[in-house]
């Protein structure tokens, strides 16, 4: 382990008993937001099938 990894280690650990709180690391951050993405994609399959519903409503209610 290099001296630079092991101080960057401490900071972490003594900001994490300080606060209570762990920092948020690169992979955590890539994982969030591929769920969040994940959750734009279905909320927009969802509206577009609402938007698809919706027309065929009004066609038929015009016909």
């Amino acid at each position: 382990m290099t001296t630079v990894h092991a101080q960057a280690k401490a900071v972490a650990e003594a900001f994490a008993e300080a606060t209570g709180q762990e920092l948020v690391t690169k992979s955590d951050l890539k994982e969030a937001v591929a769920d969040l993405k994940l959750d734009i994609l279905r909320g927009l399959a969802v509206a577009q099938l609402a938007l698809a519903g919706l027309i065929l409503a009004a066609i038929k209610f015009i016909r």
